[in-house]
């Protein structure tokens, strides 16, 4: 038999239209990932050993909490301010951006590697790397493995990381100003889904090839959580936006248009979906490895 509190909550529910149990219920998901997110951080910086790592540890977890609360304050504000939303997705696109950077920058600790010093291990250099199509259309199917080779792997996704925030920054001033037809549009689509399939490209081909160097860190599951929220939310996104060109989103308000429901629809995805992400971190950054609880010797080295 339910208690009186309960009742009382039950039926507080039900009076509730359904925006209200929405933005009650995405309020929740918020709360949910920063909890996980800052109890994940707390343990990192308690174990503070290595802070290049767990610095670039710590930028990379703060997306999740960071994708919820933009996507948050869309909903609530999915009738006002376009130009604070704009600036939000601003700042969350630059934010991916630096993520990219810092887990690639990750990897490359893992493995001991500096480009800036020319130093490359010598159980890596001269391994081959076998390209995909279409990659093989402008570069030999097979390489091996250089100085060189990994600049490149680093450039392909320094471009995402470049071109990303300029494309945001572009967009939302042709919107501030009243300028953006459809082709415009879809021509910053075009060239974003070059870019991130480039960057994307790049970070598979790096965990392919040093697969049995970074299993010691878990890679696959830290690949999977910077991916999945940077490439997944991005996709998600492009797609949302081909169902609202064809007519299958459409709005029932009269004081919402398509392109609203569209954006609410896809802020309460990211913000469930980021409660998840932020569980799987957990697992993906667990802070073993620097707390000596479980964890391997080899992040016992010298702090940069």
């Amino acid at each position: 038999m339910l208690n009186s509190p309960e009742v009382d909550i039950l039926k507080m529910l039900s009076t509730m239209d359904a925006e209200t149990l929405t933005l009650l219920g995405a309020a929740c998901g918020v709360m949910l990932s920063l909890h996980f997110t800052v109890q994940l951080i707390t343990q990192h910086l308690f174990y503070w050993k290595t802070p290049k790592e767990q610095m670039a540890i710590i930028i990379i977890v703060l997306m999740a909490p960071l994708y919820a609360v933009d996507s948050f304050v869309g909903l609530l504000d999915i009738q006002g301010s376009r130009i604070l939303f704009t600036f939000l997705h601003c700042v969350k696109q630059c934010y991916e951006a630096l993520v990219i950077a810092k887990f690639m920058e990750l990897m490359y600790s893992y493995l001991n590697i500096s480009l800036s010093k020319n130093i490359v291990p010598n159980e890596i250099r001269g391994r081959e790397i076998h390209h995909s199509f279409p990659v093989s259309l402008f570069l030999p199917r097979r390489i091996r493995l250089e100085h060189h080779t990994l600049q490149l792997l680093k450039y392909w996704t320094w471009q995402f990381v470049v071109i990303r925030p300029v494309c945001s920054v572009l967009m939302i001033t042709l919107k501030l100003l009243g300028i953006y037809p459809s082709w415009v549009s879809w021509t910053f689509t075009i060239i974003l889904n070059i870019s991130c399939s480039m960057a994307l490209y790049a970070l598979v081909l790096f965990y392919h090839v040093f697969a049995k160097e970074l299993a010691p860190h878990k890679p696959l599951s830290k690949f999977l959580c910077v991916t999945g929220i940077v490439f997944f939310c991005f996709w998600q996104g492009v797609a949302l936006d081909a169902l609202a060109a064809a007519g299958v989103i459409h709005s029932h308000h009269f004081w919402l248009d398509v392109e609203h429901v569209q954006e609410a629809i896809k802020n309460m995805l990211v913000i469930i979906e980021m409660v998840g992400f932020s569980v799987i971190q957990q697992y993906a950054f667990h802070v073993s490895p620097y707390s000596g609880i479980g964890g391997s010797a080899q992040h016992d080295k010298k702090n940069d």
